[in-house]
């Protein structure tokens, strides 16, 4: 029996909130050439010329911009106000935090913004769960043991209440991986519209009132000016000794100071970060040390697997550029997200 090949293996799916883009209310941009920005790259060049699309340098016929390089963020702005006869950016990953001061600065009618929201939401939340997980089961202490630790210490996701933040393509996906567990769930979002296969769902002035009973907490919301430290001490305190916190989302939506008095004073039993406040987070910095915490290096998605999805993403949007159904991805400049 051989091995399967990677054509015949199942791949990851975009994953979007219904209500998350409402693209017939906004401008449709006008066909035009696209320019794959700050550096090109085959994988993506195959994605657009597979839609139809024409690859062109920064011209006066280009419409659409590719923008593939979330550290050179900062380029995009002063490339956007050289060339005003762009109407479609495509950004490269879900957050678009690093990108706020252009779509701020940027944010005229004829110009629509997506991003990859949704795209990685599959193996993000793979990641949540694989966190949780870990942590409930005591994994931190049993895999850096050196001698046999008999002390019965870990508890399980089975039937436990889960509070998630942010009502997402990740969100989305996650309830339904937490399926098999049984958990009574709780979606956390801006407005408190029913998310499909929670429990309830209640709107972020509620969050407090939502914390004190959960079990897992598990950040998956955008970080924009008003979820900044969106769980900080007062936060902290609301939760039980019993709970773990998981943050798969952005670093600066968690109080970094805050959560390492939390594990080292037991206010909580543990926590599971992929991102982190400051990021990478530097060497000797104490929450590399603090109790029961497990940390990722922004890895709960790796190149190989979000380059398909991006691809995908790129696709479909091109098609929606050249007239043919509608943008995924779209960002609301006002909200950030």
């Amino acid at each position: 029996m051989t091995a399967d090949q990677p054509g015949d293996r199942p791949v990851h799916r975009a994953v979007v909130a219904p209500d998350s883009d409402e693209t017939s209310a906004r401008h449709r941009p006008a066909r035009g050439g696209i320019a794959l920005l700050p550096k090109s790259n085959p994988v993506f060049e195959a994605a657009v010329t597979d839609a139809d699309g024409t690859i062109t340098p920064l011209d006066p016929d280009t419409r659409g911009i590719v923008w593939l390089s979330y550290a050179r963020a900062a380029e995009l702005g002063p490339v956007l106000e050289a060339n005003p006869q762009i109407e479609w950016v495509q950004l490269p990953f879900a957050g678009v935090d690093a990108f706020s001061d252009s779509i701020r600065d940027h944010a005229r009618e004829n110009l629509l913004w997506t991003s990859a929201k949704g795209a990685y939401a599959q193996p993000v939340a793979e990641h949540a769960l694989a966190l949780s997980l870990a942590l409930m089961r005591f994994l931190p202490r049993r895999i850096r043991a050196a001698s046999w630790d008999s002390v019965p210490r870990g508890v399980s996701l089975y039937g436990r209440d889960v509070v998630i933040i942010g009502a997402g393509g990740i969100a989305i996906e996650l309830i339904r991986l937490l399926e098999p567990f049984a958990p009574r769930i709780t979606v956390v979002r801006r407005r408190a519209d029913a998310v499909p296969g929670a429990a309830q769902t209640v709107g972020a002035d509620d969050l407090h009132r939502v914390l004190p009973t959960a079990d897992l907490v598990v950040v998956a919301a955008a970080l924009t000016g008003g979820t900044r430290h969106l769980i900080g001490a007062p936060e902290f305190d609301l939760m039980q000794e019993s709970a773990y916190l998981v943050n798969i989302a952005r670093g600066g939506l968690v109080d970094t100071d805050a959560l390492v008095t939390a594990l080292n004073d037991g206010t909580i039993a543990g926590a599971g970060v992929d991102v982190t406040e400051p990021e990478p987070l530097p060497d000797g910095h104490p929450l590399w040390t603090a109790a029961n915490v497990i940390i990722t290096p922004h890895m709960a998605d790796t190149p190989e697997m979000t380059a398909p999805l991006l691809a995908e993403r790129i696709r479909h949007n091109v098609t929606a550029l050249l007239g043919s159904g509608e943008f995924i991805g779209v960002v609301d400049p006002q909200l950030g997200y």
